[in-house]
């Protein structure tokens, strides 16, 4: 196999494990990756319109989240709302119910993350980080990543 083929299936096999132990971890709160990924930009920068959520996912980048939004408007987790600034946009937020959410699911995120130190060693990622945000960069779920990075 040539390095660049391991590199390509080494990627896909880390973001595969990863979203499978974060899937499992999220099955006892009713929410699909996706949809916590919604939660958590929603906690972080809300009130949203669904295009700029949108801008932000990196779930679905270059797709128009507007499912994963209804099916969490109808579980009572986001709340829609016309946007005081301009009538012609429809603002996003958390619910009472989506903050507590929320909370859950940051929790659970961090019980990865540190699972991820122990499985690294505490290595220093910042060298594979720098790789492969170079590497996405000119994608639409790079852009998303990096939107999400800067204030």
């Amino acid at each position: 196999m040539r390095p660049v083929e391991e590199f390509r299936y080494l990627v896909l096999a880390a973001q595969r494990e990863g979203n499978r132990l974060l899937g499992q971890a999220l099955k006892p709160l009713g929410v699909t990756t996706a949809q916590a990924e919604v939660i958590r930009v929603l906690q972080d920068r809300q009130p949203l319109t669904l295009n700029g959520l949108g801008d932000l996912l990196v779930c679905e980048s270059g797709n128009s989240p507007s499912r994963l939004v209804e099916r969490l408007v109808a579980a009572g987790h986001l709340h829609r709302a016309t946007s005081p600034a301009d009538r012609r946009h429809i603002e996003l937020t958390l619910t009472p119910q989506g903050t507590a959410l929320a909370r859950q699911i940051t929790e659970i995120e961090e019980r990865l993350y540190v699972l991820i130190e122990t499985m690294t060693q505490g290595g220093d990622l910042t060298p594979i980080n720098a790789f492969l945000r170079a590497f996405v960069a000119d994608f639409p779920a790079g852009q998303a990543l990096a939107r999400r990075t800067t204030p």
